[in-house]
């Protein structure tokens, strides 16, 4: 049961972490902002761009000021590159997400397998004298089936809907 206790720790700061993550990037976003600095590209204040986009954690903004500071060399790969950059952050941690969805089951039904062989070993050596001494032992195994199934259910949902968020945020970006 520790393993499971440690991948269900993991998920669940992941799941806090890019909740969080997610949250920033929702409430600090400025609707109007990406105009603005097309305006004021327009009329070639570059230095009124580099002030107001200064900080801003809009992924949009970042990548949009990146090509535009870079404007007199190659536009195009600087909002590349930092489009990238954003993803990377985006994707931070999804790995370690998707690693607990998939391991937590396996490490249940383990958990289950060495319960079972355990309770085999228990009968095989009371004889069926005394058949709690076996049923314990199955239930035993049995919950940590359950803990790892548990624990993928509930990272699976979390972990979906970051990566419709990446997904968003790529098209946004594009």
């Amino acid at each position: 049961m520790w393993p499971l206790l440690a991948c269900s720790f993991l998920a669940l700061v992941v799941i806090l972490e890019r909740t969080m993550f997610w949250l920033g990037a929702f409430w600090q976003r400025s609707r109007g902002l990406p105009g603005e600095v097309l305006g004021l590209a327009a009329r070639g204040q570059w230095e009124q761009i580099r002030q107001r986009t200064e900080g801003s954690p809009n992924y949009v903004i970042r990548v949009l000021v990146s090509g535009i500071l870079h404007r007199d060399f190659d536009m195009g790969k600087a909002m590349e590159a930092e489009a990238e950059q954003q993803i990377r952050e985006m994707r931070r941690f999804m790995g370690v997400l998707d690693t607990m969805i998939t391991v937590s089951p396996l490490l249940g039904i383990f958990g289950t397998v060495l319960g079972i062989i355990t309770s085999f070993k228990v009968l095989g050596m009371s004889g069926l004298q005394d058949p709690r001494a076996v049923t314990g032992g199955i239930a035993q195994a049995l919950i940590t089936t359950a803990a790892g199934l548990g624990i993928a259910i509930a990272s699976v949902f979390p972990y979906n809907y970051f990566n419709s968020r990446i997904d968003h945020a790529c098209h946004e970006m594009e």
